[in-house]
């Protein structure tokens, strides 16, 4: 479980495709745990090995088809999180890290101080969104300001464009979504018909 909150940015360092992608990632993290979960632009992967200043993760073929991993290439700066411990801040939302799917940046503007970026939103995903509330982007948590038929926006402040990799994304590019977990769940008990 994570909260949405990066910890640091790294960098792919090497991308080995077979069965499992594997994946080098530099850090500035110290000592890594070997089977430890850490969420790389929102996607929780497991470390499997280690050495000074990296890790390495694998992704399996789930994960390549509903996230942006499969694209990435050596130099790729990802968002990164370590797994709350007990007794943690719970400073962003409650983020699983287990991607819903892809959505395009359709447009970034200005409003103030702040950036703003507007979404592309899957029809599917649609009905766990709700205005003010939470959604996570390449590991970010952010808060929906903007709901729209096919479309959604999210505020950047400064801080977070200093301290992510969302400050360099342009018109085109894909991001890792995944919806606020308590609508993932509504919708769900809704379509039971066990809530009315």
């Amino acid at each position: 479980m994570f909260t949405g909150l990066v910890q640091d940015v790294g960098v792919v360092s090497s991308v080995q495709p077979g069965p499992t992608t594997d994946l080098w990632i530099s850090s500035r993290f110290e000592r890594y745990q070997q089977g430890e979960s850490i969420a790389c632009d929102g996607v929780c992967l497991t470390v499997v090995d280690q050495r000074p200043g990296a890790f390495l993760v694998q992704a399996a073929p789930e994960t390549l088809r509903r996230s942006t991993v499969g694209s990435w290439q050596p130099g790729r700066r990802v968002n990164l999180e370590r797994a709350l411990k007990v007794g943690d801040a719970l400073g962003g939302h409650w983020v699983q890290g287990h991607v819903d799917g892809v959505v395009t940046l359709l447009d970034v503007g200005v409003d103030g101080g702040s950036t703003t970026l507007k979404l592309s939103l899957p029809p599917e995903l649609a009905p766990t969104f709700v205005p003010k509330g939470s959604v996570c982007l390449d590991g970010v948590s952010l808060t929906l300001t903007q709901l729209a038929d096919g479309s959604f926006s999210v505020m950047l402040i400064p801080e977070t464009l200093a301290k992510t990799t969302l400050g360099g994304k342009v018109a085109g590019d894909a991001l890792n979504v995944e919806a606020d977990l308590v609508g993932k769940y509504v919708v769900r008990l809704v379509e039971l018909g066990r809530l009315r």
